[in-house]
């Protein structure tokens, strides 16, 4: 397949910039995911990695190249949407800046909603989303951001995601409905959402452009909720597990890429907190997901 294989800083904790140290440097990591095979890197908060001639050296010495990054905006909030308005252009920016990637294989914008309040404290698909009356500005002010970044020469995915407005299969067949956005198909916010990724890759086919993979467990999502745990909680007790040791079938989706001749980036994601793991579990947790996808021809 025509495909390069990423990870992310989320898959250690770091997915945002608060005011504690993160877990590990961008120098660490980055070295980190080279020596385990990977061939790029998601940029993961803003600065994390670096801006402008920084982020090209960083990456450009460990044989990395920038796969992407998140983009978050209120896309439910006309006023807050223009307010985040400026954050996009810093990101496009930055990924403006990376080091010069073969044809396909430019840095992804991937397009992502700050969220509902009430789907995060219970993320799976339980709670209702958008009204009706909500879903034409939601999805106008996502094709705008989408049409800003064509603007820039990058195309945008916009990345399905437990505790958002676009959480359900539902929900995503309705922003394809109602954008020409690309989608950013992420198998483990799917299943955990009550979707089948490997239906979805063949259903969503001619819209998938960027593909995250990451396994999800049901059984931990359950307790979570049988708490009274939010998505932040259920990712730090592992409801995204290490690759193999969920529920997703690894080998089908693989397979199902091939078949739809999927071409471009493919993430390796592990959601986490900081401080669950060690750094060198982190570490060994995606040097086994990336052999894991290696065994499988990829």
């Amino acid at each position: 397949m025509r495909v390069k294989v990423a990870n992310a800083p989320v898959s250690f904790g770091v997915f945002e910039l608060a005011t504690e140290a993160p877990p590990l440097s961008a120098d660490e990591m980055v070295r980190a995911l080279s020596d385990a095979g990977y061939e790029g890197i998601d940029s993961g908060p803003i600065g994390y990695l670096g801006t402008g001639s920084d982020l090209a050296y960083r990456l450009a010495g460990n044989g990395l190249l920038l796969a992407g990054g998140w983009v978050d905006l209120r896309y439910g909030d006309a006023a807050a949407y223009e307010a985040g308005l400026p954050a996009l252009e810093a990101a496009l920016d930055v990924f403006a800046a990376a080091p010069y990637a073969p044809e396909g294989f430019a840095p992804r914008p991937t397009l992502a909603c700050s969220g509902s309040p009430e789907r995060f404290a219970r993320p799976g698909g339980s709670v209702p989303g958008l009204a009706a009356s909500e879903w034409a500005g939601y999805a106008a002010r996502v094709q705008e951001a989408a049409d800003r970044c064509r603007e820039r020469g990058l195309e945008p995915a916009f990345h399905h995601h437990l505790g958002t407005y676009v959480e359900t299969p539902e929900d995503v067949e309705r922003l394809l409905e109602l954008t020409d956005v690309q989608l950013c198909l992420d198998t483990g916010h799917l299943l955990l959402a009550g979707g089948d990724p490997v239906t979805a890759l063949r259903d969503w086919a001619s819209r998938v452009g960027h593909v995250h993979i990451k396994d999800g467990d049901t059984k931990i999502q359950a307790r979570a909720l049988a708490d009274g745990a939010d998505l932040r909680e259920l990712m730090g007790r592992g409801g995204f597990a290490p690759l193999g040791e969920g529920e997703l079938d690894l080998p089908a989706v693989v397979r199902t890429l091939d078949e739809i001749d999927y071409a471009g980036w493919i993430v390796i994601e592990q959601d986490t907190l900081p401080g669950r793991r060690t750094v060198a579990q982190n570490i060994a947790d995606q040097a086994a997901n990336r052999r894991k996808l290696k065994d499988l021809g990829i």
